[in-house]
């Protein structure tokens, strides 16, 4: 049954969001409930357990459908392609205690706000449901379901400072703290008993308590009782370690929940509270110290200095400024456009410093509680993760189905066999059950589970931890890797390398670091010393590693220890005096009056100073072509872009410098950005050095060889980005790299996109990058598709989307830089490359990244930091070196689930055809054989298996990703086929013995003896005759001669598969390796063998087995023999010939459904691609993706990278 929305029954909740969902209503119906109750009682619990497994059965089955308007229960449905349900129940929520209490409307109060929007009349009540820790409010107005916890996006900047400068009342908050519920971000520990519930009713653990009982029914008791340990012993470890996480979460968060902090009432003044009490649109007032954000909050007056490492993973100090109070329509967000971070402090967050302006006290409305904030948008993408898609697991499940299928053939034909022979019923049911239990080994997932739980362990003994354990499998098919730049293919820090000061326009010697002699007084100096966000911090500084070694340059000091009053100003402000390396200076010091903080949309950053007693100046610095472009024509040099791009292209960072002075009188904080960044004098360039970690280009070099493409994903210049990729060996010397830009067209929808080549003019002693052109105007490019790469901006990529998204794929498919990236775009790209059919891993260092890292199929953080709690994978070690390393794992791991599969699958097979031959006679497997074939062979093997390591070399190709491929499944059914026939061989031709009787299973011996003399004659006869009576005393009717033919062939051929299917090189090692199941195998090919020979009475009573001649025995060893060299041979030269399926695959011309090597395909047939040197120009409809590129992004995060 699916859904058929009607207009008022359906609508999307979270719309364009990472989190959409469709919401349906429904109204519970009596006599349906009724049905439901007599199902429960009827079916013993069945259906009620059926309904928790599928909650949209349930609410189908109990209610009708209705307007969400009237509904009592909402059913929800995730937009992916998993299509997720969940029920929820929709709660009432009675605000007219507070109403009543008070004489107005409740609509006179805020008749714009969601909260009188909400509320029903006359009941005064609010409808409401929560959702992933997130509460929707019914909107009787717009009929719908909307967020609350939030204030609403459509507040302009004025309307802000005018509705909540002075605070809410204390009715309004009353009323808000009802409605949205507290400001918590409240994690409890679930309880064990929860736990247990939950795991217990995983429908794999009801079908082990289905096979135990009927185990049960027939005495089988031994195993049975193995079963239920070892499902208790699974259960625990896992309830153990879920608890584990619950504990870890709960505290990292409910140190944030209990905060005093004070609110201003509007008419009332000020108030403390504790932090949970807080609302939306409550006006914060920050005291002077150190405190935790409880919220998430817009500043409104002053400034201040955040700590943001809890939710970016860096702790540099990050400035706050004011929200400006602008006299448009405009929302906040949009007036603001890239630079609204600037004014929100984030929940979790830790304010180091406040700075009051004139108005006195430093205020901010808060904007997000609970859940909302940035804090709790990382705990619930913890809490609720998205479900990860593989094939492996998709075809585990038809796998499981399979066998349920090959099961019911077999359940039909034991009910015929048994039936037509007269059985009683009940044993014929227990029989057809008997096989469902045999066909299906129970034991299969705790099997594969041991496999992932030991490369877990692999994994951390080299300082990988793991948080998603189901992704070990998925890094087995990475064949993509993004990687950040700055901090994981280069060194965090930076080296400044040289200044080339400007002077009149022209460039003068470049000043290397460290020199002899510190740098001369002058306007660089003071930009130098000034030009910065740094702040002294218990005696240290700090502050972002490029402004500190900027700093440190200069050999000056920031005196804190007081400041100086300027003007009549209150307020207080850093001061800079030389130190005692520093060149003389003819001026006491320097302070800061003003800061401009650094925007990635602006790509600069600027600060007002004055000489203490002198005059006002403006210093600005950032990306060298942003701060050419606010200088004055005549103060750049004439050769600014090759100068540049001669030390952008050695992969050097590099900041442009720039100043003027200001006129007298004017007070600096009247000044909009606008005006102090114009008309400015350039001084020159400042030059990083970013060097690259010792391990990156020998780890780009192992991926590059095993066939696993790299790609850059950086903040960085594109130039400096492009230079670090060939010094990488990212980008091969041989290969050309093209640059894409896209731009929009001024005045009109439509955008432009060009292709141009970089090309390396060998000439220049440090080689320089240059635009490549022809007269001609059109080149093509005679290139294969893996002779050149493209690179491109953040700008240009989002240009791309918008306007070519035709042109994205055949782009991504040999882009290998992308420059000037924000953390929604990174996210982003990971998606479209997904898109194409990619297993991308994104490796970054936690901070800019965590958005790309929970997207990816793989995140590997390489940040302990809190923000990298979004990642699957975290480095102990911040080296990409643990790339490779997960691959290599991965790729062991998906083998050994394969191999596990593949031995599960025949071990049950083989099982299950001994089973229905001798159902075939009314005969079975006794209790002991079972035991022996489940516990000490199966059991056994299922845990030693998984043991071999991966092989430490990765191979260009990657092992098969489905389970139902055409390799594994001809390896499946030949070995079923061989044990088939070996079986039935060994079961036909024992019954044309000459010692062979169906009635008495002595005869192999007696007629066996009668060969020997007649004293040993009568003296086997006096044995078997006391064994015969023993025999006739407890012989359970299992024993016959098939029986204990089939059982010992099916019991050897189980290690045979065993042995066969160890899969060693090129993925894992070799087997021989794996000392553990080696010594297992031969210790269980010991024990058999001694069963196949030995003939020790009591030991064949137990085991059901019956005395054959020797030479039958060796017949069945010969038999064994044949089978293993038959299988083992098929699966070497025909299963593991990867020569011969390539041959297959180009015979039946077999290609690749993969998108991007449908691509590839089409590309190579394209004489016109690459375009170079031509310009496209798009139609003038756009495809909207400019306000969210997608993916999660982390709300706190600016990069410092973005400008510089």
């Amino acid at each position: 049954m699916g859904e058929n929305p009607a207009k008022n029954h359906y609508a999307q909740l979270n719309q364009g969001e990472e989190n959409e969902m469709e919401i349906f209503g429904y109204k519970p119906q009596g006599w349906r409930r009724v049905l439901c109750i007599a199902g429960y009682i009827l079916s013993c619990g069945a259906l009620l357990l059926l309904f928790y497994w599928k909650p949209e059965w349930d609410v189908w089955a109990n209610c009708t459908r209705c307007s969400l308007e009237e509904a009592d229960i909402v059913l929800l449905r995730t937009t992916d392609e998993f299509q997720v349900y969940s029920r929820k129940t929709v709660t009432w929520i009675s605000v007219s205690a507070l109403i009543k209490s008070k004489l107005e409307n409740p609509s006179s109060v805020e008749e714009d706000s969601i909260f009188s929007k909400a509320i029903m009349k006359p009941s005064l009540q609010v409808k409401s449901i929560q959702v992933q820790k997130i509460r929707y409010v019914w909107n009787i107005y717009a009929k719908q379901f909307q967020k609350v916890g939030a204030l609403e996006d459509d507040y302009s900047c004025s309307a802000i400072h005018a509705k909540f400068g002075s605070g809410l009342t204390c009715y309004e908050q009353n009323v808000r703290r009802l409605i949205c519920g507290p400001n918590t971000i409240d994690v409890p520990v679930v309880p064990i008993w929860k736990l247990l519930i939950k795991e217990v009713l995983n429908p794999f653990y009801v079908f082990q308590l289905f096979s135990v009982c009927l185990w049960f029914a027939e005495d089988y008791m031994e195993y049975a009782t193995a079963i239920i340990i070892m499902s208790l012993l699974s259960i625990f470890l896992t309830v153990y370690d879920l608890r584990q996480q619950s504990v870890k979460l709960h505290r990292l968060v409910e140190s944030h929940n209990n905060i005093m902090v004070t609110v201003c009432r509007n008419k009332e003044g000020f108030q403390e509270l504790e932090s949970h009490h807080l609302v939306p649109g409550d006006m914060l007032v920050l005291k002077e110290g150190k405190m935790l954000l409880p919220c998430d909050a817009i500043l409104i007056s002053g400034q201040c200095i955040v700590n943001e490492s809890m939710l970016t993973g860096e702790s540099i100090p990050v400035t706050k400024i004011h929200l400006p109070q602008a006299d448009n329509f405009k929302p906040w967000r949009m007036h603001c456009a890239d630079d609204y971070k600037k004014h929100v402090l984030f929940c979790g967050t830790e304010v180091i410093q406040t700075k009051a302006d004139d108005r006195g006290v430093v205020k901010a409305v808060v904007l997000r509680t609970g859940f909302n904030t940035a804090k709790g948008d990382l705990v619930r993408s913890i809490l609720y993760p998205k479900p990860m898609n593989f094939k492996l697991y998709r075809d585990g499940l038809r796998f499981l189905m399979c066998l349920i299928a090959f099961a019911a053939i077999g359940m039909i034909y034991t009910v015929c066999v048994f039936v037509l022979n007269g059985e009683d019923a009940g044993e014929v049911v227990k029989k057809a059950l008997d096989v469902i239990t045999i066909a299906v080994p129970p034991a299969l997932p705790a099997a594969l589970t041991t496999g992932i739980i030991y490369t877990q362990r692999r994994l951390k003994k080299k300082g990988i931890f793991c948080i998603s354990p189901q992704r070990i499998n998925m890094c087995g098919q990475l064949n993509l890797i993004c990687f950040d730049k700055t901090g994981t293919l280069t060194e965090d820090g930076l080296d400044l390398w040289g200044l080339l000061p400007s002077e009149r326009s022209r460039f003068q010697d470049i000043h290397i670091f460290p020199a002899d002699h510190s740098l001369p007084w002058g306007p660089v100096l003071r930009a130098m010393v000034v030009c910065h966000s740094l702040i002294v911090l218990e005696g240290k500084i700090q502050g972002d590693p490029l402004d500190v070694k900027m700093f440190e340059a200069t050999n000056w000091v920031i005196d804190d220890s007081g400041g100086h009053q300027i003007e009549g100003q209150e307020s207080t402000h850093a001061t800079f005096r030389p130190g005692p390396k520093a060149s003389s200076a003819p001026v006491e010091g320097l302070i800061i009056l003003h800061q401009f903080p650094f925007s990635s949309a602006l790509q600069r950053m600027s600060v007002i100073a004055q000489d203490i007693g002198g005059e006002q100046q403006v210093f600005t610095k950032g990306a060298p072509e942003m701060v050419a472009m606010l200088c004055r024509a005549e103060t750049v040099p004439s050769n600014f872009e090759s100068q540049l791009l001669l030390y952008t292209a050695q992969g050097f960072r590099v900041i442009g410098l720039a100043c003027k002075s200001l006129q007298a009188g004017k007070q600096s904080t009247d000044l909009t950005r606008e005006e102090v960044e114009s008309d400015l004098t350039f001084l020159g360039l400042l030059i990083m050095e970013n060097r690259l970690k010792r391990e990156t280009k020998p780890v780009l070099e192992e991926l590059s060889a095993a066939c696993i493409r790299s790609v850059m994903v950086t903040g960085d210049n594109i130039q400096t980005a492009v230079t670090v990729a060939k010094n990488a060996r990212m980008i091969s010397p041989m290969n050309r790299v093209i640059l894409v830009e896209a731009n929009k067209i001024p005045g009109s929808f439509s955008a432009s996109i060009t292709w141009k080549a970089l090309e390396e003019n060998k000439s220049e002693d440090y080689g320089s990058l240059e635009h490549h052109s022809q007269p001609g105007g059109r080149i093509r490019l005679a290139l294969g598709s893996g002779q050149y790469h493209f690179a491109m901006s953040g700008k240009s990529y989002q240009i791309v989307a918008q306007h070519f998204r035709h042109l994205l794929p055949k782009l991504l498919l040999n882009a290998t830089v992308f420059a000037r990236m924000s953390p929604a775009q990174k996210s982003s790209l990971v998606e479209e490359f997904q898109k194409l059919d990619y297993f991308v891993g994104m490796c970054g260092d936690g901070a800019n990244d965590c958005g790309a890292l929970k997207v990816a199929h793989a995140g590997i953080s390489l940040s302990e930091q809190e923000a990298s709690v979004a990642s699957p994978f975290t480095s102990r070690t911040p080296s990409i070196a643990c790339v490779p390393e997960l691959i290599r794992e991965g790729r062991a791991a998906l083998v050994t689930s394969f191999c596990m599969f593949k031995y599960m699958a025949l071990y049950s097979t083989i099982q299950y055809l001994g089973v229905l031959l001798l159902y075939w006679q009314l005969n079975s497997f006794g209790n002991y054989q079972f035991l022996f074939q489940d516990l000490a062979i199966t059991t056994v093997i299922g845990v030693t298996m998984s043991f071999t390591g991966a092989y430490p070399k990765l191979v260009p190709y990657r092992p098969p990703s489905q389970l139902i491929s055409p390799p594994l499944l001809l390896s499946v059914v030949l070995n079923i086929l061989f044990s088939l026939s070996m079986q039935i061989f060994g079961f036909m031709v024992v019954q044309q013995q000459s010692w062979y009787s169906k009635t008495n299973i002595h005869s192999a011996c007696l007629s066996m003896n009668n060969h020997t003399d007649n004293s040993s004659s009568v003296s086997s006869l006096g044995l078997h005759g006391l064994r015969d009576e023993a025999h006739g005393q407890i012989d359970n009717g299992y024993k016959s001669y098939e029986n204990t033919t089939v059982w010992l062939l099916s019991t050897i051929n189980c290690l045979i598969v065993a042995l066969v299917f160890s899969k060693g090189k090129p993925f894992r090692q070799p087997i021989y390796t794996n000392y553990v199941f080696i010594l297992v195998l031969i210790g269980q090919l010991g024990i058999c063998l001694f069963l196949v020979f030995a003939d020790i009475a009591d030991v064949y009573s137990k085991m059901d087995l019956v005395c054959t001649p020797t030479m039958w025995r060796i017949s069945m060893v010969i038999m064994l023999a044949v089978t293993f060299a038959v299988s083992f041979l098929v699966e070497e030269a025909v299963i593991e010939n990867r020569s011969l399926w390539l041959l297959l695959k180009k015979t039946f011309q077999y290609h690749s459904k993969s998108q991007y090597k449908r691509l590839q395909r089409v590309l190579e047939q394209d004489s016109a691609w690459p375009p170079l040197n031509e310009t496209f120009f798009s139609d003038s409809v756009a495809i909207p993706v400019e306000g969210n590129m997608g993916g999660h992004s982390n709300p706190a995060f600016d990069s410092n990278e973005d400008a510089l």
